[in-house]
């Protein structure tokens, strides 16, 4: 797995609900680390599980583990 971080604004329905939000994750692929990055958004603020999360700017991978 590979460790990805993503920076920058976060989206709820279309609407901007944070300007500037940090998060890391670990995952087999980039879109695995988007939605990983989206739940952890949503348990650390309080979102209900169907809230819709929207990550619009780049998720980076920082490490890649090869085994």
């Amino acid at each position: 797995m590979n460790q990805y971080t993503y920076d920058g604004p976060v989206m709820n329905f279309g609407t901007c609900i944070s300007d500037q939000w940090h998060g890391t994750t670990y995952a087999v692929s980039e879109k695995k680390a988007r939605s990983n990055l989206a739940y952890q958004f949503k348990k650390n603020n309080n979102r209900i599980t169907g809230s819709r999360i929207t990550l619009p700017g780049k998720v980076k991978m920082v490490n890649k583990y090869d085994y």
